[in-house]
């Protein structure tokens, strides 16, 4: 740690990080870095940023790595690929740092689909699989043994085109024709699973989901999710993806230990897995709290939101909150912004320690952006100047927020979720 802050290295960080980007980098407590061996997208993201690392392929990677680690003094290591993934796994005695991840074999399985398959064999949500052709029966359904998204994969409808196909390093199973679901987890330090979050996959462009929603979960959905914790070792967030069969039975896709891009849907619910993983990475125990809100998600290379959440007010905390690391927090300053801009009343409710009135003049936000200023005397919890029902809190302090929420009820988000309450329509 350095200056009592969790430095987080996302490694690497051109694919697939941007929801880990999103999650931690308005954490009060956390420092995001990222790193990658070629320059693309996290170059406009990342305050901390390398594109030099070299690939892990390359015969001096884990002494350069190493040499990254020390000068920033990371604690934790966050993987996006697959592959990197597995082979940090195999040199973690050799690493500077901690990974999320640290089971070798978990992310052997989680990197093969056949490994995958072979694993889950006996269970009742696997999809038949197809050692050669005679056994093929038509649909059928190919993706290579190891691969991310769609690349490679196809659906099979004659025979013929498995002519070249090579059954050991592909996995051939029956055809899915129903609906598409991404189920997130998380298991906590004692390896239970604490949390399941399904989402649809209404749309998907390159294996990837580009419109979904969340659902509840079911009993299946449930009775998969634990059936795949007792046989791996999973550490904070996880996923799988799940299809159904011509019955309507859901069947098992895959298994990954990473960070799926679609994961804010969950985190825009108030549940930041990537969060909650540093904290269990680290040993604390984690809790957490859902509000239980339907969300709807469309991309186009950005994300939008609708939480379902009709208010009239908003109750929002000064320090780490409003402010970030002795600065204005401008995607709050957006947000409040809209708010003034469409009637709702925002009250300031804080427990700063100097003078607000001169804090705000500081950093030059106007007082008229709120409707009032309280004062939080000292051993007082904040519900009990909360008089609006049709309010949300906004705090960046988990005891706040549990408390809140316990006293009143209320949809209660933390300092990185201003971008789900922002409104982009003109």
């Amino acid at each position: 740690m350095k200056d009592g802050k969790i430095n987080v290295l996302i490694f690497p960080c051109e694919t697939n990080s941007n929801e880990l980007h999103d999650a931690l980098s308005y954490c009060f407590n956390v420092n995001v870095y990222g790193a990658s061996s070629v320059q693309r997208h996290g170059k406009f993201i990342y305050a901390n940023y390398d594109c030099t690392l070299p690939f892990c392929s390359d015969a001096n990677f884990l002494t350069i790595f190493n040499e990254y680690l020390d000068n920033h003094q990371i604690d934790l290591i966050f993987t996006t690929h697959d592959t990197i993934a597995l082979y940090l796994a195999e040199h973690k005695n050799q690493l500077h740092a901690k990974i999320v991840q640290e089971d070798v074999q978990t992310m052997r399985i989680c990197r093969s689909k056949i490994l995958t398959h072979n694993t889950f064999i006996e269970c009742d949500f696997i999809p038949q699989r197809y050692s050669n052709m005679e056994e093929v029966v038509l649909p059928a359904f190919v993706k290579p043994d190891e691969g991310e998204g769609s690349h490679g994969a196809f659906r099979c409808d004659e025979i013929m085109q498995l002519a070249n196909i090579d059954f050991s390093k592909f996995l051939i199973t029956e055809y899915l024709p129903g609906k598409e679901y991404t189920v997130d987890c998380f298991t906590d330090r004692n390896g239970i699973l604490s949390y399941v979050s399904p989402r649809t996959r209404d749309s998907v462009f390159g294996g990837i989901t580009s419109s979904g929603r969340t659902i509840q979960v079911t009993d299946e959905i449930q009775h998969i999710a634990e059936c795949i914790n007792n046989k791996l070792s999973f550490l904070g967030l996880w996923y799988f993806q799940l299809r159904e069969d011509k019955n309507g039975r859901l069947k098992l896709m895959e298994i990954s230990a990473r960070c799926a891009g679609t994961m804010c849907m969950t985190r825009a619910k108030g549940v930041n897995l990537p969060l909650l993983t540093v904290y269990a990475a680290l040993g604390y125990d984690t809790n957490i709290y859902d509000n239980g809100n339907q969300v709807l998600c469309n991309r186009s290379l950005v994300s939008r939101y609708d939480l379902h959440i009709d208010y009239t007010d908003v109750y929002i905390d000064f320090d780490d909150t409003i402010t970030l690391r002795g600065k204005v927090n401008t995607l709050a300053m957006f947000f409040l912004y809209q708010c003034h801009n469409q009637g709702k009343k925002v009250h300031l409710l804080t427990r700063h320690m100097c003078n607000i009135h001169d804090s705000l003049r500081k950093y030059a936000i106007s007082e008229n952006l709120f409707e009032d200023i309280i004062a939080v005397e000292e051993n007082t919890p904040k519900s009990k100047y909360i008089k609006v029902q049709n309010a949300i809190f906004i705090d960046n302090m988990f005891k706040e927020r549990t408390e809140v929420r316990n006293a009143l009820g209320l949809p209660v988000f933390d300092a990185d979720a201003f971008e789900f309450l922002l409104d982009w329509r003109v």
